[in-house]
């Protein structure tokens, strides 16, 4: 079963999610320059919970008249299966990558959180005995001497059970064609939505994974019956005649409904791209998560 869209071919299925707890963290700095190299470096190695420690992204930028210290800023968002290992994802990934990072400072990027994990009081310790307290805007925070100055990171971040694992999968003639089809959906979601993100390099991933493996003793192997090149060599394979390129885009967000908005935003932009054969999603039956997201109804 399918519809069109566009005079592209949608299948009639549906995206699989399910819930982890994320943090969001209000990088400021300087020069939005700075905030975003520090944002950049703190999303590092978080494309999926498969195999990276966390899942991590940019979600936009934050204009100086909007951040506690009147700087540009940058929200990003990094997600964990529990509280305890998100808490100290977040103390590496602000101790590391954010403290070391010119001119920046952390704040709580979702203030009206009920839960908080004590990560800036952790982060603290650095200034060995030297940290003082300070407020920002009315925000708890530490000033952590360092060689360029002052780090200020707030007391303690808001964490909350958000959503994961939001996809549509892009079918094209060409490499060129689907290349092109997934940047104008990840430009139009950064355009056009807030509270998500999207984890993989540039918001597109060309190595989509299923569950377990046919042969080997692994968690998570190729999505074999999405791989053109292999179209003829299994049984069960998805993938369309004519279809040569295969992208996946992958959406996190605060909300279920703020990742159906960004999955019909990027189908809508990449439909309208030449060379689109078909858009369909990942899935695993319902077995994966407790949410269903189907095309035709975000569509």
């Amino acid at each position: 079963m399918s519809f069109q869209l566009n005079m592209v071919e949608i299948d009639d299925t549906f995206a699989e999610l399910f819930s982890m707890w994320m943090s969001r963290v209000l990088i400021t700095a300087k020069e939005e320059k700075w905030a975003l190299i520090a944002a950049r470096t703190a999303t590092g190695l978080a494309t999926s919970i498969i195999m990276s420690p966390a899942e991590a992204g940019i979600e936009r930028l934050i204009m100086p008249e909007e951040t506690p210290d009147k700087r540009p800023g940058v929200l990003i968002h990094v997600y964990q299966r529990n509280r305890l290992d998100l808490k100290a994802q977040l103390i590496m990934r602000i101790g590391q990558c954010v403290m070391t990072c010119p001119t920046t400072s952390a704040f709580d990027g979702l203030i009206n959180a009920k839960r908080k994990l004590k990560v800036g009081r952790s982060i603290r310790l650095f200034g060995d005995g030297f940290q003082r307290k300070t407020v920002v805007n009315g925000r708890k925070c530490w000033k952590i001497p360092v060689m360029e100055g002052d780090f200020i990171v707030e007391d303690s971040f808001g964490a909350v059970k958000a959503v994961a694992g939001g996809n549509f999968l892009i079918m094209a003639e060409s490499l060129e064609a689907g290349l092109k089809a997934a940047e104008e959906a990840v430009s139009a979601i950064n355009q056009n939505v807030k509270n998500v993100v999207m984890p993989f390099p540039g918001g597109i991933c060309r190595a989509g994974s299923k569950s377990g493996s046919l042969k080997y003793k692994l968690k998570a192997s190729t999505n074999h019956p999405f791989c053109p090149k292999i179209r003829k060599l299994v049984d069960d394979s998805a993938v369309p005649e004519g279809v040569n390129c295969v992208y996946e885009i992958v959406i996190n967000g605060l909300d279920l409904d703020s990742v159906k908005k960004a999955m019909s935003v990027g189908i809508k932009a990449a439909v309208k791209v030449p060379g689109i054969v078909k858009i369909s999603a990942g899935n695993y039956g319902g077995k994966l998560g407790p949410y269903k997201v189907y095309l035709k109804e975000i569509l």
